[in-house]
């Protein structure tokens, strides 16, 4: 039997958390981001949208597409904390969730949805009662696989819900363009599009026949792309741990870039909700690890181990920000993420502390047991120790 993954990707997320405080800003055209030479926008409204504006636009240019765009600054805070909120409403229905950033995550709903009658009415369901219960607006996608239901949540937007059976992948993916694959990067599809791919369904059949140039474009990725056009990809969730060693978040890029302006805003996001969750779990770490992918989506990770463990987004960030300015500046990358490990409980931190002043404090009731018990069996000036006797003033 088939397993049923989900997808769930909140919509225009950072804009729908200042919308919800801010209802005034609903139906505007909106951007989060700094004004300046170097800023960006992290995400826009729909509504920015049909001006072309896009996430990872150089807030000018922007601006000049969308005169009466308004930008406002993130406060990663808050959309970590509506995160929490969202994951926590899915983790009412199945504990079998995994984020796959602060506003999207895979669930395997198998065992939830497998007497029901209506999936579609059920999903609609889920839908409704987080806008009503969080007020943020979700696509879902559900598939046998993570990669159709990716695809699904992508299909329809906002609130769209779609579901891609093995059945369903010629008609709903093949007439898509190119460009709307997930896992064809954005330097690979207009070389892809240059040899005559201009669709799903051509990348479909220039995979399952071996097409030479089509598979110098895309690599040793190209055998995992056609799995997944085949229906044959994952469908595992990975879940959290009850006492995890790490605490870990990634993202893939709007665009494939190497500009520190546009990588630095996720590092902070990441930053935020890394430590957000840390907090949550009592937890402090000493070891900060970044990933990033680059354009053939191989993994490079760097790591540094600091003497004072922490959970503060200022410390992860600024680790994490040292770690890829001294080894990935110069190269093109299309996710990142970042890892806080080596976890400890902040009470056992308190307990390592405070040991030495306990040992310190032993020895002393140890001295003071061998002077209480002098004492009895001497007659005359009873002994004490030196610091009783500074105590009292008494040379």
């Amino acid at each position: 039997m088939a397993k049923v993954i989900v997808h769930i990707d909140l919509n225009a997320f950072f804009v729908r958390c200042e919308e919800i405080r801010n209802p005034s800003l609903e139906n505007k055209p909106v951007a989060i981001g700094h004004i300046g030479r170097a800023g960006v926008v992290s995400t826009c409204s729909y509504e920015a949208r049909k001006y072309g504006v896009h996430s990872a636009m150089p807030m000018n240019k922007a601006l000049e597409l969308c005169p009466e765009l308004l930008v406002i600054h993130p406060d990663f805070r808050f959309y970590s904390m509506m995160s929490h909120r969202f994951r926590n409403y899915i983790r009412t229905i199945t504990p079998n969730i995994e984020m796959a950033s602060v506003d999207e995550l895979f669930a395997d709903f198998t065992d939830v949805v497998k007497n029901e009658k209506d999936v579609e009415k059920y999903f609609r369901m889920i839908q409704q009662t987080l806008y009503e219960t969080t007020g943020l607006k979700c696509s879902i996608g559900v598939g046998p696989t993570r990669f159709l239901a990716k695809m699904g949540s992508d299909y329809q937007k906002p609130m769209g819900l779609t579901i891609i059976r093995r059945r369903d992948i010629k008609k709903i993916l093949y007439p898509l363009p190119i460009d709307d694959m997930f896992g064809v990067g954005k330097k690979s599809a207009p070389r892809l599009k240059n040899i005559g791919i201009k669709t799903i369904g051509d990348l479909a059949d220039a995979l399952n026949n071996n097409r030479e140039d089509v598979l110098n474009i895309l690599g040793k990725f190209s055998s995992e792309l056609k799995d997944w056009i085949n229906g044959k990809g994952s469908d595992s969730i990975s879940t959290e741990s009850w006492d995890p060693k790490s605490i870990g978040s990634s993202t893939t890029l709007m665009e494939d870039t190497n500009r520190y302006e546009v990588v630095k805003p996720v590092f902070e996001m990441l930053a935020h909700e890394i430590s957000e969750r840390a907090k949550r779990e009592n937890k402090i770490g000493n070891t900060i690890q970044i990933m990033v992918k680059d354009t053939q989506y191989k993994a490079h990770n760097k790591s540094i181990t600091f003497q004072n463990h922490t959970n503060s987004s200022r410390d992860i960030l600024n680790y994490a920000l040292r770690l890829y300015e001294g080894n990935f500046m110069d190269m093109t990358i299309r996710a990142c993420g970042i890892t806080l490990q080596n976890l400890i409980d902040i009470k056992e931190m308190k307990i390592q502390m405070t040991f030495f002043d306990y040992e310190m404090h032993m020895e002393e009731s140890k001295t003071k047991l061998l002077i209480n018990d002098l004492n009895r069996k001497i007659k005359g000036t009873p002994l004490k120790r030196a610091s009783e006797v500074k105590k009292n003033g008494n040379n």
